[in-house]
């Protein structure tokens, strides 16, 4: 009886400590962010022992570049189904290109547009690059937003909303309030991903490369982790407006050293810190992650 009331305390000890650690951890959280002078919101979840930390979970925030995660699934999902090949060539016309003031290699290599790029081409900037005139031409040749929005329907995220091109976004700065996710189904949708559900293996392992071998974000889920530590991750960034900034984001899912897996979503929307600093408070919320959620 004394071994079993003994074995049942220490459990018991165990379920608090964590609750405690999480506690904890969300404390620190809201300490890191309130640097940022906004309205920051967090997902950290360890894919192997389910335990999680959570700052405003269920509200919404502008994703920004962060959707061409879901679109280059959703491009994939065609890929797997059938419908569109990776070699297939897409013609880029001019009126495809987004605005001067976003971001776009392809649209700088070929200001008059009238070229073809494959799809995996396409993909490539999209995500790797984040290049928003990319993005746009994939949406299109899908079938535009709705097609995004049917693909994560059909995978069970609820909680993410796809709505308008890159060059609509640019145009007007409250349409990228439009296109908002919420830090739980970040979380789900990359939880979703590692896990292979929603596409067939081929495609999962191209999409995390290329969100692996980006060189966007450096700062942002990267900045504080050792320099060989593997994330594969999607950044999103909006201009700065009267001294706010919409949306400074990185989601991704962080290799750990203990064999882990580390799914983290931060969100820094309507700030008024200056670039450095709300990059650093994303860095600082995974370096968090990485030390103490085991």
């Amino acid at each position: 009886m004394k071994s079993w009331i003994a074995v049942t305390l220490t459990a018991i000890l165990v379920l608090l400590s964590g609750r405690l650690s999480a506690q904890n951890m969300e404390k620190e959280i809201k300490k890191i962010a309130e640097k940022a002078k906004g309205h920051v919101g967090v997902g950290l979840y360890l894919v192997e022992s389910k335990r999680s930390v959570w700052m405003n979970k269920d509200d919404h925030f502008p994703m920004q570049s962060v959707y061409k995660f879901p679109i280059g699934m959703a491009v994939l999902a065609k890929v797997d189904a059938g419908e569109i090949g990776l070699d297939e060539m897409v013609t880029v016309q001019k009126s495809d290109l987004i605005g001067p003031a976003q971001h776009s290699p392809i649209r700088d290599k070929h200001p008059e547009g009238n070229f073809q790029m494959s799809v995996r081409e396409l993909l490539y900037y999209a995500v790797s690059e984040s290049d928003g005139s990319a993005s746009d031409v994939l949406m299109r040749r899908i079938g535009e937003a709705k097609q995004v929005m049917k693909f994560l329907k059909r995978i069970g995220i609820c909680n993410i909303s796809v709505m308008d091109t890159e060059y609509e976004i640019g145009r007007n700065d409250t349409v990228q309030y439009r296109n908002w996710a919420t830090p739980s189904d970040a979380i789900k949708l990359l939880n979703t991903f590692y896990k292979g559900k929603g596409l067939k293996p081929g495609s999962r392992e191209l999409l995390m490369k290329m969100m692996t071998e980006t060189e966007t974000g450096m700062n942002r889920l990267k900045g504080l982790l050792p320099k060989d530590a593997a994330v594969a991750h999607k950044t999103g960034s909006s201009r700065t407006v009267n001294g706010k900034t919409a949306a400074t984001n990185d989601i991704g899912i962080i290799s750990l050293p203990n064999g882990k897996h580390l799914l983290a979503a931060v969100f820094v929307s309507d700030s008024q810190a200056n670039d450095s600093v709300r990059e650093e408070v994303i860095a600082k919320i995974a370096r968090l992650g990485w030390d103490k959620l085991h």
